[in-house]
């Protein structure tokens, strides 16, 4: 258990050190997680709407990985890298619609 802690340790080191997007998202989280503390009415609530903002962080990880193999295996063009970078940003882009989504979802709930 050390051992993989330190090993999960490295890879939030390595993601802060080389991958904007994933330091801007987690500024965004580091906002995002207490308001959505703040905002929501019960524990279930708050879960819903943090969980989201945790879930763009995993899978900006993911995506930085699969990145990261890709360019690794060579700097030629081929359509299969070309299509696995595509599907990594498609699955940030849909994890920031899921935020949005959801926090939509909740907070438009609070006004009734």
């Amino acid at each position: 258990m050390v051992r993989a802690f330190g090993y999960s340790f490295q890879g939030f080191r390595h993601a802060w050190r080389e991958e904007a997007a994933f330091r801007q998202e987690a500024i965004l989280a580091a906002v995002l997680i207490p308001v959505g503390i703040y905002l929501g009415r019960s524990g279930v609530e708050r879960a819903i709407l943090v969980c989201p903002v945790l879930l763009i962080l995993v899978i900006e990880i993911l995506n930085s990985a699969v990145e990261a193999v890709v360019d690794r295996s060579g700097t030629e063009r081929h359509p299969l890298a070309g299509m696995a970078k595509d599907m990594g940003s498609a699955a940030v882009m849909l994890s920031f619609v899921l935020l949005g989504t959801v926090w939509l979802l909740v907070l438009s709930d609070h006004r009734h």
